[in-house]
């Protein structure tokens, strides 16, 4: 629907507004900073607001060689805080609540940039919330068929499978690939199954974003977290969510490590290696985020933790955490 970005103009910063009118592509100020610095995170997080509220509606949700629509439920949380927790309830499929939830911690990091700024600054940025979902609302509507005649023209255009939003968020969480990817992991799940694979989901996603930085990697956002940080020697961690469905398992952490395919070269030096799992545990309960998170953080600040950690023997609390180790995978 709409892309924001930064302007200087006559020592202040503009947080503008861009979208395709009537005739043609138009810019707007929505409010103007003292400091360059203050813009960078209300433009990174409003664009982020926008692509995870209009794309959800602007394909077709193709799960089950059927053609659908996704929910339009969650552009309420644009301008309702009591409607934000919703977006953390809901089991629509996978792919629909992992974007629910970015959308979710996006309104958070702008809340959270606001929080010290004046108050005609915050007036403006709700306000260009408002005219947001006002006019998405309005143009689904019209697209539906089901807007009146007294209607008045709408400022932002908006089309059906051609969004004029910023698609890159660094998680590429929009992308058809993780649509899909996503959609192939929930066929032949139950009700049951797909909420709890959702619930699931967000303790990843959440942990991720809490405590994985750029070098933890969602392999799948509903299933499995990848975090091999610089210096570890080889060594990288895994945290595998159950099978929906199967009722023995349980969560997974193990610590792997990278070995050369070609014996005689040292890690580091080669040119393709094969990872190997060395211990796991089976986690008696679900973790919470912050409990993975927390994980994610420790072995951030000191990698060879994780070297530590792959000497543990069978029984044995892996060091500065609770986790038992209950698998060796190495004679």
């Amino acid at each position: 629907m709409t892309i924001y970005s930064q302007h200087a103009s006559r020592g202040k910063t503009q947080i503008l507004v861009t979208f395709q009118g009537p005739d043609g592509v138009v810019s707007k100020t929505v409010t103007s900073l003292g400091e360059s610095g203050l813009a960078v995170p209300i433009v990174d997080a409003l664009n982020r607001i926008s692509a995870f509220a209009t794309v959800p509606v602007s394909i077709h949700d193709r799960r089950e060689r059927r053609v659908d629509y996704y929910p339009r439920e969650h552009l309420a949380a644009l301008t309702d805080a009591a409607a934000r927790a919703e977006l953390l309830s809901g089991a629509h499929s996978l792919w629909y609540e992992y974007v629910c939830l970015r959308l979710h911690q996006a309104l958070a990091d702008l809340e959270s940039a606001l929080v010290t700024l004046p108050d005609t600054v915050n007036r403006a940025i709700r306000s260009e919330l408002e005219a947001e979902e006002h006019e998405l609302r309005a143009a689904l509507d019209d697209f539906s068929g089901t807007s009146s005649e007294d209607d008045r023209e709408l400022e932002r255009h908006w089309e059906f499978d051609h969004p004029f939003v910023k698609y890159d968020d660094g998680m590429d969480t929009l992308s058809d690939e993780t649509r899909e990817q996503l959609d192939r992991r929930e066929a032949g799940f139950t009700a049951e199954e797909r909420k709890k694979a959702v619930a699931d989901l967000r303790v990843l996603v959440t942990a991720h974003s809490q405590g994985g930085g750029t070098w933890a990697a969602l392999d799948d956002p509903s299933y499995q977290l990848f975090a091999e940080p610089y210096d570890s020697d080889g060594f990288y961690l895994t945290v595998q969510a159950p099978e929906p469905g199967d009722d023995d398992a349980s969560w997974e952490i193990e610590v792997g490590r990278w070995e050369p395919d070609d014996p005689d070269e040292e890690y580091g030096d080669h040119t393709s290696a094969t990872g190997s799992p060395v211990i796991g545990c089976a986690l008696p309960a679900a973790p919470s985020a912050g409990e993975i998170a927390y994980l994610l953080k420790s072995v951030y600040e000191k990698p060879l933790l994780l070297a530590e950690w792959a000497e543990t023997p069978v029984g044995v609390v892996l060091a500065g955490t609770t986790m038992v180790a209950t698998k060796r995978y190495d004679s």
